[in-house]
């Protein structure tokens, strides 16, 4: 296929030498006709305009009726919530809307020409302000040009870093919504002389809103007020937005409430830790210290204020308390558990509370002594009773009663020697060995016949006593050594028996402090859950990603 025809022009300018090609294509542009002549008439109709214009007179037909501005504004971006000094901190562009009397021509006499842009200073415009600004400035816009039409309206749209002032609301920190308010009015007209009205009955513009990493953005809602002042007797007009946005909390919740869960779990294990570890008191301490600062961070974040606890700090408050409660109880548990019968003696309270009641309660056991409440009341039941004498149960227990019986014994074996020796002195009233012989000796010193069978009786009575005497010295040597034996092992069986005595005082405090840390760490472990369940159950909501 044959290629079509160049048009007309290019073949003349290829036909052409280079320079007057050249020549032929400035002709060409110069006679194209141009796209706008407004530039005369533009510079003409600014100055009809603005040469009698007064930017100080307020541009209505009708002084008696208020001038009517449409107010709105478009949320770009929430920069920063100031928790500590309560300040919102947003991008923000506000939208004017007015017709100005003053500012009308007909577009046919001027080229044409339908809209004008001019400096803010040129002409009125209204002296809308943000009443709750916390601005070094006060103002915090950017004064653009604003865009006239030809019937009069003008658009202003100066967009701005707004500061202002907010009431945060910590009482549900991190899981709280804030409202924070941004109130717009005319700084010196009444509602007689301008009147505000909402762009948008929708609020704030949202369509470009860049989302926070901190803070969800709920709504915008605008509302327009009426008030009287008591200084004015004037109405005057204020349109209200209130940004309404929320905490998202999976940081907080992954990086505050999840830390400080799995410390208060490890201060949990220290009831655990057995009391000769040594370790039991210092993990105490350390965990309390952590919690400290995480309590730190939290309040460096948070106004100083006294209206409110944040729900977070009652909560870190809570196991602050628990842990510290942990470290006393700790000490007193190491206190029981190396306590010694030379020291302290266990009063009854503490033997029926933490040895009885506490671990029956608790389901504890010690080795070889099963708790429960029949051997409590058994036990409660002896002790009421008090019985004097022991049932003997070993060799120690029958040792220790040897002496009472040998000493019935021997005074028995005494009695009846006494009485033997009274019947074969044939009426004597001596009772002993010695009583004997000296009845023996005065019957030998007689005369007469009577005295010689008085003699013959005496030397038989003596003769029979004296092997009676010869036998009982070895007697008394041998009850002397028995009542030393004796001694000894009564000093033996009672050190056995004192040491078996402290030794299980020793057990006793010991399963004491064994009981207190089972008790401290169930109550605590109930403590925690509960303490953590009601906070997160509290929260208006738990996570907002």
């Amino acid at each position: 296929m044959a290629p079509a025809p160049a048009p007309a022009p290019a073949r003349l300018l290829l036909g052409l030498r280079a320079p007057a090609a050249l020549l032929v294509l400035l002709l060409l542009l110069l006679l194209l006709p141009s796209g706008t002549e407004q530039g005369p008439h533009e510079k003409r109709l600014l100055n009809a305009l603005l040469g009698p214009y007064n930017t100080l007179e307020r541009p209505v037909a009708n002084e008696s009726e208020p001038l009517e501005v449409k107010f709105g504004l478009t949320l770009q971006q929430i920069i920063d919530v100031d928790e500590k000094n309560q300040l919102l901190i947003t991008n923000i562009w506000l939208s004017l809307e007015w017709v100005d009397y003053n500012l009308r021509w007909n577009e046919t006499e001027y080229g044409g020409v339908k809209d004008l842009r001019i400096t803010p200073n040129k002409i009125w415009r209204p002296d809308i302000l943000m009443y709750n600004s916390a601005d070094e400035g006060f103002d915090g816009t950017y004064h653009t040009n604003v865009v006239v039409r030809h019937n009069g309206s003008c658009l202003y749209v100066p967009p701005g870093i707004f500061k202002s002032t907010c009431k945060i609301d910590i009482t549900w920190f991190p899981f709280d919504d804030q409202h924070c308010d941004m109130k717009f009015g005319s700084w010196t007209y009444d509602g007689n002389q301008l009147d505000l009205v909402l762009n948008s009955e929708g609020g704030g513009d949202l369509t470009n809103f860049i989302t926070n990493g901190e803070w969800y953005l709920l709504g915008m809602p605008g509302k327009k007020n009426t008030i009287v002042y008591q200084c004015c007797p004037e109405p005057y007009v204020d349109v209200t937005f209130t940004i309404q946005i929320r905490r998202r909390t999976l940081y907080y919740f992954f990086n505050l409430i999840v830390p400080c869960v799995l410390i208060s779990s490890m201060a949990l294990l220290g009831f655990t830790l057995p009391p000769d570890s040594g370790e039991k008191l210092t993990l105490g301490v350390t965990i309390l210290l952590s919690l400290t600062v995480f309590l730190n961070l939290v309040a460096e974040t948070l106004p100083q204020v006294s209206d409110a606890i944040p729900l977070l700090g009652t909560y870190f408050n809570c196991i602050m308390f628990m842990v510290a409660s942990s470290v006393v109880l700790t000490v007193v548990v190491l206190n029981y558990h190396h306590r010694t019968a030379d020291i302290h003696e266990m009063p009854q309270w503490i033997k029926s509370v933490f040895l009885q009641w506490l671990p029956w309660i608790l389901g504890m056991s010690r080795p070889g002594k099963k708790i429960t409440r029949k051997t409590i009341l058994m036990s409660n039941r002896m002790k009421e009773l008090e019985l004097k004498e022991r049932s003997s149960k070993s060799l120690l227990a029958n040792v220790l009663d040897i002496d009472d019986d040998f000493r019935h014994h021997a005074n028995s074996t005494a009695a009846a020697a006494a009485a033997a020796g009274y019947l074969r002195g044939g009426g004597a009233s001596g009772a002993s060995t010695g009583a004997l012989d000296e009845a023996g000796a005065s019957a030998g010193g007689g005369g007469g016949g009577a005295a010689v069978s008085g003699g013959a009786g005496g030397g038989a009575a003596a003769g029979a006593v004296a092997p009676a005497g010869a036998a009982g010295a070895p007697c008394a040597a041998a009850q002397r050594e028995l009542a030393a034996i004796l001694r000894e092992l009564q000093f033996i069986t009672g050190r056995m028996r004192k040491a078996d005595e402290e030794a299980e005082l020793i057990s006793d405090w010991k399963f004491a402090a064994m009981v207190v840390d089972r008790f401290c760490l169930i109550i605590f472990t109930m403590f925690t859950i509960i303490a953590t369940v009601a906070v997160l159950l509290s929260a208006p909501h738990i996570i907002v990603q």
